[in-house]
């Protein structure tokens, strides 16, 4: 393994045809609807802690993302505001006023709007395999670098949509946050990010 390359993946060639390829599809993508699966491997346990949900993303910066096994919760983004909703208990709260909310508020919006790489928070690289595209981002700045040590996005070369992103904190836990079943450009009503 070539040092800083991951394994089955190679350096990119030609940066800016995937540019252009990610922005023509994000372009294109006016909702996506998917099931989706999340691991976190925690040093401290044996076992990973397995989740699952729906997640739900519209043009331009509205994301459900509902947990349903084996707990409930759910997070919403609509613009700028995030509510949180845990037990029957909903909390609201501007992206703003929360530093890593925020941080990953935009990370989920720019990996399915495609804007990922322009995000001046991190520096990237950009490798590629048989199937799959992995765009590699790494905080520049002190506060992230706190919640972060890398983040993997894994695009499907098909369509340049999000397959999977895995979070790795600087401790060496990590998270996985697969997406099944992918719809896109599906109806989705914009009650759907509005919690009562």
């Amino acid at each position: 393994m070539v040092a800083g390359q991951p394994v089955g993946f190679t350096k990119i060639t030609d940066e800016q045809s995937f540019k252009n390829g990610l922005s023509s599809a994000s372009k294109n993508t006016s909702t996506i609807s998917s099931d989706f699966i999340q691991e976190k491997n925690l040093s401290l346990l044996d076992e990973k802690v397995v989740s699952k949900g729906t997640f739900k993303f519209k043009k331009e910066n509205k994301v459900r993302m509902e947990y349903t096994d084996p707990f409930s919760y759910l997070m919403v983004i609509n613009g700028d505001k995030i509510t949180i909703t845990d037990r029957q208990k909903s909390n609201s709260f501007s992206s703003g006023s929360n530093k890593l909310f925020t941080t990953i508020n935009n990370i989920i919006i720019d990996c399915v709007k495609g804007t990922a790489l322009e995000n001046k928070d991190f520096t990237n690289k950009i490798f590629t395999s048989d199937k799959n595209y992995l765009v590699e981002l790494v905080p520049v700045k002190k506060e992230l670098k706190q919640f972060f040590s890398s983040i993997h996005v894994y695009l499907d070369k098909k369509d340049y949509s999000v397959i999977k992103i895995n979070l790795t904190e600087p401790s060496g836990d990590n998270t996985l946050i697969k997406f099944i079943n992918k719809e896109t450009n599906l109806t989705i009503p914009d009650a759907v990010f509005t919690v009562k």
